[in-house]
């Protein structure tokens, strides 16, 4: 297997397939604020790692410092999205893609590498028993579930920022945040106020455009999350389905 990967860069970024969406050629508003977004983060020592063309098998991580979401911790690198979907399956790139992640955390003198993940496996978050085998542990819990999983080189361990244990808010409708980090997300946000509208299902679209915004949210999150009744219900991007789903069992 001698195939190289590609990082993303402010000279191909307009260029290359952004692998979450390879169904179209046509230009894409959930692709371009991704590029948008990316086109910051990289100069803050984002990587987007992926394969050559429109095979979709991905990695994508940031310094914990400036990583949008509410952990902290010293000298680490977060990991957003360790995704392989579709033919590439089966083929040792997941692997490949995280050894890659934890040989560049190893060689910029990290103290090691982290991510979300959660108590039951969740559809939109990286499958957490991969992770494990790499040496990945729980570090840090919310009361809901959720966790901070990490692979420590030197024994420091990040740790979710005290807010984002809250998991409350004050507002009792439907109240979602998010991000430009997931190309799914426009199309989604907009469809679900377009149902909420239609439905008259009173609802909030918060969006966190700054990493300041992002460090202090009240929930864990990875690019999205969701409340209802006051209280924090998941990170996965929900549809109309789901929305309905939400309130009838609450």
């Amino acid at each position: 297997m001698d195939i190289e990967f590609i990082d993303l860069s402010p000279e191909n970024l307009a260029q290359e397939q952004l692998c979450c969406i390879v169904r179209t050629k046509k230009p894409h508003p959930g692709v371009e604020a991704k590029r948008r977004w990316l086109a910051s983060r990289l100069q803050e020592g984002h990587v987007f790692r992926k394969l050559p063309g429109n095979g979709c098998a991905f990695v994508e991580y940031a310094p914990l410092e400036t990583a949008w979401v509410p952990v902290e911790g010293k000298n680490y690198l977060y990991i957003y999205c360790l995704w392989v979907q579709g033919e590439p399956k089966g083929h040792g790139y997941g692997r490949r893609l995280m050894e890659s992640c934890l040989a560049d955390a190893r060689a910029k003198g990290k103290s090691g590498v982290c991510m979300l993940g959660a108590q039951k496996q969740k559809a939109w978050l990286s499958d957490q028993s991969f992770a494990r085998k790499f040496g990945f542990q729980t570090v840090d819990t919310t009361a809901d579930g959720y966790e901070l999983l990490a692979l420590s080189f030197d024994g420091s361990l990040p740790r979710f920022r005290e807010n984002a244990k809250r998991q409350s808010i004050d507002r009792q409708e439907l109240t979602i945040y998010y991000d430009d980090q997931c190309p799914f997300i426009p199309d989604r946000v907009e469809k679900l106020r377009r149902f909420c509208a239609e439905t008259e299902i009173p609802a909030e679209f918060i969006h966190v455009q700054s990493l300041e915004q992002a460090k202090n949210l009240p929930c864990v999150f990875n690019n999205w999350a969701v409340f209802y009744g006051g209280k924090f219900v998941t990170v996965n991007q929900l549809d109309a389905a789901g929305v309905e789903k939400l309130l009838k069992k609450k």
